[in-house]
């Protein structure tokens, strides 16, 4: 039996069919809003889901996404280093520029040109799971293949402990 995904979770699907992607999208029957969630309810630590935080840039207003391990929280400081001053990115903002609703926010098929950058931590693991534009979807890549779809550059943006 083939369940129907959710439109936003299609648009996913068929975006990853199209540059050969192998692996489906995956409808988890509880949400993975957060990355221990959906940590949870496939089995891998935390920090092997590739969680996408979106700031807007302040010079120009453009969207900037962190594709971060789970386990991390991000360093703004480090990430406005890299690409400039960095403001909050409401609701409506990453709906608006990136095309999906918080909870679902997938690293790619973004409607408009994205800032990208990848937590270099998620190049630990064999492979990876991101958000498939919907809160209860998700799917499985190898962290080449993160950069590989993005584009992104890899960068140092977690914010660590100083002990």
């Amino acid at each position: 039996m083939h369940m129907k995904l959710p439109d936003t979770a299609q648009r996913v699907s068929d975006l990853l069919k199209e540059l050969g992607h192998d692996k489906p999208v995956v409808m988890l029957p509880e949400t993975g809003k957060t990355s221990a969630e959906a940590a949870a309810g496939l089995g891998c630590s935390v920090a092997e889901i590739a969680k996408s935080i979106v700031f807007r840039r302040l010079a120009d207003d453009a969207p900037v996404m962190v594709v971060a391990s789970g386990a991390n929280r991000v360093d703004e400081g480090k990430v406005a280093a890299l690409v400039g001053a960095l403001g909050r990115a409401d609701a409506r903002f990453v709906k608006e520029r990136i095309g999906y609703a918080i909870g679902g926010v997938c690293p790619i098929g973004h409607v408009q040109k994205t800032v990208m950058l990848v937590d270099e931590d998620l190049l630990r693991f064999d492979s990876v799971w991101a958000a498939a534009g919907h809160p209860h979807a998700v799917f499985n890549l190898t962290p080449q293949q993160l950069l590989a779809l993005t584009g992104a550059p890899v960068a140092d943006v977690a914010l660590r402990s100083s002990n």
